[in-house]
C-alpha cells in the first residue's frame, strides 16, 4: 500500500490546485483593504496622506514573517507550520474586525501580514513536488490561485463594505480562514523538513543565500521595483475614484480588480516560458508592458477606459515577472526553496510598501499625475536593472545559450533564466 506522501507525489496536480485555492484564500488578506481604504481611513481619523500606513503597516508584518517564518518551511513539518499559520490568521482578522483604536487595527493588520506568509510555503512546497522541467508551470499554477484571490479581494471585500461595513470583510475572512485550517489539516501529507540545521544556522543561511547568489540578487532587486509600482496603482486607485469626479461604490472599485484576470493567464503562460528557457525575454518584454502600462493609467481623469487597459497591462506584466523570477530562483538551490523564496519576497514586500507609502504620499501632494509619475519611475527602475544585468552577463549567456543574464551559480544545479 503506497504511503500517503508517495500518492500525493504521484498526483501532484489535484494537489497543485488545492495548493492554489488555499494561497489565494491566504493573500486575500494582504489585499482587501485596498478597494475599502478609505472607510477604515475614516473610520479612525487617518487623513489622506495618512492611511497608507494602513497598508504599509500589513506589509511590514509580511517582511518579517518572510525573515523569521519561511525558512521554518525547509527546517519543520510543512503541514503543521501551514494550519498554525491559518488558525493565527483567523485570530488577528477578527482582531481586526472588532478593533475600535488605531492601536488594535495596525497590531491586527501588522499579524495579518506576519501570517500571510504562510502564501510562500505553499509556494515553494509545489516546487518540490514535481520534476525540475516542470517547476515553472508548477508554480504557475500556485500563483494563479494567488492573482485570482487577490482579484477576488478586492471584488468581495468591495461588495461586502457597501452591504455592511468594512468590518464584515474581516470576520468574514476570519471564518474562512478557519475553515481553511481544519481542511488543510485533514487534507495535506506530514512533510518533514529539508535541512537538519538548527533554527539560527537557518537564518544565517538565509542571508548567506543573498550574499552568494546573483541570481537571487538581480532577481530581488527586479521584485522591489515591480511591486513598488504594483502597489503604486492598487493602494491609491480608491482615492481619485471616490471623489466627486467619479464617485464610484466600493463594489465598482472592487470589480475593477476583475480586469487584471489577465494576471493570472499570465502566470500560468509565464512559468511554462520559464520551462521553456524564455525567462529572460519575457522579464523584458512584461517591464516594457508595464512602463506602457502606466502611461495608459496616467489617462485617469479624462478617459476611464484606457486606464482600464493600463490596470490590465499592468497586472499581466507583474504577474508574468513574478512567476518567472520564483522559476529562475528555486533551480539554484532545490534544498533551500522555503529559504530563497524568504529572500525573493522580502524584496516584494519592501517594495510593496514603499510603494504603498509613495503612493498616497504622491496623491496628497499632486494628484493622481504624482502617483502616475511615481509608478513610472518604479517601472523604468526595473527595466533598467534587468537591462544592465542581460548586458553584464551576455558573454555567459551566449555560451550556454540558455538566455541567462546571470552568472554560473557555485551549486551544481543550472540556472535557466
Amino acid at each position: 500500500m503506497r504511503s500517503r506522501n508517495q500518492a500525493i507525489v504521484q498526483t501532484p496536480r489535484t494537489v497543485l490546485r488545492l495548493f492554489a485555492i488555499a494561497a489565494g484564500l491566504s493573500v486575500a488578506n494582504i489585499y482587501c483593504a485596498q478597494p475599502i481604504l478609505d472607510s477604515v481611513a475614516r473610520s479612525f481619523g487617518f487623513n489622506e496622506a495618512s492611511a497608507g500606513s494602513i497598508i504599509t503597516v500589513t506589509q511590514a508584518g509580511y517582511a518579517l514573517g518572510l525573515i523569521f517564518i519561511v525558512p521554518l518551511g525547509d527546517l519543520m513539518n510543512r503541514r503543521n507550520l501551514i494550519v498554525r499559520q491559518l488558525f493565527l490568521s483567523a485570530i488577528a482578522l477578527a482582531v481586526i474586525g472588532l478593533a475600535h483604536t488605531k492601536e488594535l487595527l495596525l497590531s491586527g493588520l501588522f499579524f495579518v501580514g506576519l501570517l500571510a506568509v504562510v502564501v510562500q510555503v505553499l509556494v515553494a512546497f509545489s516546487a518540490t513536488l514535481v520534476p525540475p522541467e516542470k517547476r515553472g508551470s508548477a508554480i504557475g499554477t500556485v500563483t494563479s490561485g494567488v492573482v485570482l484571490g487577490i482579484l477576488l479581494a478586492r471584488t468581495v471585500a468591495g461588495v461586502l463594505s457597501d452591504l455592511g461595513s468594512w468590518r464584515c470583510v474581516y470576520l468574514t475572512s476570519a471564518v474562512l480562514m478557519l475553515c481553511l485550517a481544519y481542511a488543510l489539516h485533514k487534507t495535506l501529507p506530514d512533510v518533514p523538513g529539508e535541512t537538519r540545521n538548527s533554527y539560527p544556522q537557518l537564518l544565517v543561511s538565509t542571508v548567506g543565500l543573498l550574499r552568494d547568489t546573483p541570481v537571487l540578487r538581480i532577481r530581488a532587486a527586479i521584485a522591489f521595483f515591480l511591486f513598488a509600482a504594483f502597489s503604486t496603482l492598487w493602494t491609491s486607485m480608491v482615492l481619485p475614484l471616490t471623489t466627486a469626479l467619479h464617485p464610484m461604490s466600493h463594489t465598482a472599485i472592487g470589480s475593477i480588480g476583475l480586469a487584471g484576470a489577465a494576471g493570472a493567464i499570465a502566470a500560468g503562460r509565464a512559468g511554462r516560458w520559464a520551462d521553456a528557457g524564455h525567462g529572460q525575454r519575457t522579464t523584458g518584454i512584461a517591464l516594457g508592458l508595464l512602463i506602457i502600462a502606466w502611461a495608459c493609467i496616467a489617462s485617469l481623469p479624462r478617459t476611464f477606459l484606457l486606464f482600464l487597459l493600463g490596470v490590465i497591462l499592468l497586472d499581466f506584466a507583474v504577474q508574468a515577472v513574478h512567476v518567472t523570477n520564483q522559476s529562475l530562483i528555486f533551480t539554484v538551490r532545490p534544498e533551500a526553496k522555503s529559504r530563497l523564496v524568504a529572500v525573493y519576497m522580502l524584496f516584494y514586500s519592501l517594495g510593496s510598501g514603499t510603494g504603498a507609502w509613495a503612493s498616497t504620499k504622491a496623491y496628497a501632494a499632486y494628484q493622481w499625475n504624482g502617483v502616475s509619475l511615481v509608478g513610472a519611475f518604479f517601472s523604468v527602475t526595473a527595466l533598467v536593472i534587468w537591462a544592465i544585468s542581460r548586458c553584464r552577463f551576455e558573454g555567459i549567456s551566449n555560451k550556454n545559450r540558455t538566455g541567462n543574464p546571470e552568472p554560473p551559480q557555485s551549486s551544481p544545479t543550472p540556472v535557466s533564466t
